[in-house]
């Protein structure tokens, strides 16, 4: 009897017992491949097994590659044979570079993923967290470090409006004011995220200028399977999740329920403003909940409905009073201790996949979705006459329709169509006046073709070409948005990459017809256009380490500001217009490396440059983007077992960078250790920890918000 164990280098393995005669003849019970198929990771793999008298064991699947070398016979004693990083990471499945299922070693785009299990490691809480280990992106929350802080993501010189943000495959950006708060996501159900740097518009459409952030939900388990959480932590963290997924005949389902708590009055200094004392009103409560189901109607036909509730409510607590002269006669941040902001997020989708012909090599996929996202922000502090309420509510329908067609051996086109229209009211609420103002209250209309044609020259070279046409309701609306790109297999160990996509972001409905007489909205505005080369190279370093280096330059022109009237007219303080032309040059590093048996280290670096090339105040020409510009260094190195133990010590580093666009204030960088822990009691428990900021650096990510210094958790999950 052998053991096989596929491993990651986080500690996600699995042993399937086969049993292997030594002289030439090996089987596998139909039971044995069910374990392995019947794994997230896996599903589906059992079908490409195929075992062979003459060379023993291989896989035909693109998530595993073993061959006869992997198998050393021993009669007397069991051997782990292990997924090496290599294989782990290029095989890793992806959607976004294609717009399809894939795999990061397919892709001509450097893209990097965080898996479900590797956030569990991590003690991950919400999409937020989960990206602060990866290169590629600047993702901490602009105001601080709590699990509620607000997300802003930072992609080659982008800010965060020119992200997008998808779910599973699908925008949820805010039409009204740009982005998506990713600290709104707990991560309980997530299967990975995908981080896409350099832009998405050919596949994806607006808003994917500096990159484009991929969340993909867990699907069915094969066996039905109830997982609890409960985990405590410093501030008083306090969180409870119940998952359950399962298949009973053609009806599979994932439910799960996660409350999250927190205080987080933590006390800080900021030497800067000559100030300390105890952060205020900085509790959350998250109640979110998760609903899959999926149809199997038949072999070829699949129906799925998936649905999200997001609910949260948290204090506001301000910021430190600092003086920040850039905007114009001093500006400053304000302590609050009543102000509350709530959140209500309901997304929901329902998709049918069938497969057309009597192969795998058709698949049309078509879904319809809306969304409903609805924000509240009292504002309570200071004098009742100048109380008010800010509620945002935003209605979204779309339709998408993907036919991924491989016809050809070394041929494939994916193609379709996509519409979105969204809806977005705004109004403030004065208490003392009783009065309701709308601010705005408008449509954006989008609709899209597009295709990707992808094909292999040779087996050493890919070709890709993408076109995508948008229409839209507004004047300035309609974009055309080609990209190119090559893969290049110079040797068994080493790939060429190298891709130019043009980019594009409409204006939001806030920017376009906000009526509030101090922020005139322009309806002519138009969209900001970007273009995004890189090239790069992975290398393969022996059996034991992977190398991937990316060198980039963005540029964004046409960028949308707010351009302030200094002093005010009639109450007018100014209006939005297309200015300034920003160009970031970089470099995206990351090694991997097994060091031993069970060892794992990775060191990550970004470096950004953004650098603004025109602006309407010419001071601004010539300097670095504010809070877009900083380096970004990672570094981990880690323990891990078949068996699910991990013992991890991880390294974030982040460079000083400007708060403003005259270069004239800097926030300094910062430094900061997390260990992090997983221990399983037995098959059915497991004990996780984590203690972040070990040595309890003091920082800030936006002038006046603090961060929390050392915080740790603690938890238990059990499975039955």
């Amino acid at each position: 009897m052998r053991n096989i164990s596929l491993n990651s280098p986080w500690g996600i393995g699995f042993t399937a017992s086969i049993l292997l005669v030594i002289l030439g003849n090996c089987s596998v019970t139909a039971s044995e491949l069910q374990q392995i198929s019947d794994l997230p990771q896996y599903q589906g793999v059992a079908k490409d097994l195929e075992i062979t008298s003459e060379t023993g064991l291989h896989v035909n699947h693109p998530g595993i590659e073993i061959t006869e070398h992997h198998l050393i016979a021993q009669s007397e004693s069991d051997t782990d044979i292990e997924l090496t990083v290599i294989d782990k990471l290029l095989n890793e499945p992806v959607y976004s570079p294609f717009r399809r299922e894939g795999t990061v070693k397919d892709s001509s785009r450097p893209i990097y993923v965080i898996t479900g299990e590797q956030m569990e490691a991590q003690g991950v809480r919400t999409v937020r967290e989960a990206m602060k280990f990866l290169p590629g992106i600047l993702g901490d929350g602009t105001v601080g470090t709590e699990p509620n802080a607000l997300s802003g993501q930072f992609i080659r010189g982008s800010n965060t409006g020119q992200v997008l943000i998808l779910l599973d495959g699908r925008p949820i950006n805010n039409a009204g004011s740009g982005g998506f708060d990713l600290s709104e996501f707990t991560t309980n159900h997530i299967e990975r995220v995908e981080v896409l740097p350099g832009g998405g518009s050919t596949l994806f459409g607006s808003d994917a200028i500096g990159g484009v952030i991929n969340i993909i939900t867990r699907r069915p388990t094969e066996q039905m399977t109830t997982t609890t959480t409960v985990n405590i932590g410093s501030y008083g963290l306090n969180q409870q999740i119940i998952q359950s997924s399962g298949k009973s005949g053609n009806i599979g389902w994932v439910v799960g329920y996660n409350r999250s708590q927190g205080e987080y009055n933590y006390p800080f200094s900021i030497p800067e403003a000559d100030f300390s004392g105890v952060r205020k009103n900085n509790d959350f409560i998250y109640n979110n909940l998760n609903l899959k189901l999926e149809a199997d109607l038949d072999q070829r036909n699949t129906l799925t409905l998936s649905s999200l509730y997001l609910g949260k409510v948290q204090g506001v607590p301000g910021g430190v009073p600092i003086p920040q002269p850039q905007f114009g006669q001093g500006f400053f941040n304000s302590l609050t201790d009543n102000n509350r902001k709530y959140t209500d997020q309901f997304l929901t989708d329902l998709t049918w996949n069938s497969k057309l012909g009597g192969g795998d090599d058709s698949l049309l996929t078509a879904r319809v979705y809306a969304d409903f996202l609805d924000t509240r922000f009292d504002n309570r502090s200071g004098a009742v006459t100048t109380h008010q309420r800010f509620a945002t509510q935003q209605q979204s329908y779309g339709i998408q329709t993907t036919h991924s067609w491989k016809f050809a051996q070394n041929q494939a086109l994916v193609y379709g169509f996509d519409f979105r229209n969204v809806n977005v009211k705004n109004s403030i609420f004065r208490y003392a006046a009783n009065t309701n103002t709308i601010n705005y209250d408008n449509n954006i209309g989008q609709g899209a073709l597009f295709a990707r044609y992808d094909v292999n020259l040779s087996p050493q070279l890919n070709l890709n070409f993408g076109l995508r046409q948008d229409f839209s309701s507004l004047v300035n609306g309609s974009v055309t948005s080609p990209s190119i790109g090559t893969k290049w297999n110079i040797s068994d160990s080493t790939t060429f990459r190298a891709n130019y996509i043009r980019n594009f972001r409409v204006p939001t409905i806030a920017n376009l017809f906000n009526n509030n007489p101090t922020n005139i909205g322009n309806p002519n505005l138009k969209p900001e256009r970007g273009n995004s080369f890189d090239m790069g190279i992975d290398q393969k370093l022996g059996n034991f380490g992977l190398l991937r280096l990316t060198f980039f330059h963005n540029s964004v022109s046409d960028t949308i500001a707010f351009k302030r009237l200094i002093p005010p007219v009639n109450g007018n303080t100014g209006t939005w217009e297309n200015i300034g032309l920003v160009e970031t040059t970089g470099i995206e590093g990351s090694l991997n490396l097994q060091l031993a048996k069970n060892i794992y280290t990775f060191v990550n670096y970004t470096a950004n440059d953004p650098r603004i090339r025109k602006s309407a105040n010419p001071a601004e020409v010539g300097k670095e983007l504010r809070f877009a510009g900083a380096d970004k260094l990672n570094f981990g190195v880690s323990y891990e077992n078949p068996n699910g133990w991990y013992f991890g010590l991880l390294m974030n580093s982040l460079g000083k960078y400007p708060t403003n666009n005259t270069n004239t204030e800097f926030l300094a960088g910062y430094t900061t250790f997390d260990f992090k822990m997983r221990v399983p009691i037995n098959d059915k428990l497991t004990v996780t920890g984590s203690l972040d900021n070990i040595l309890n650096q003091r920082y800030q990510l936006f002038p006046g918000f603090p961060d929390a210094g050392r915080v740790f958790q603690i938890g238990v999950n059990a499975s039955f």
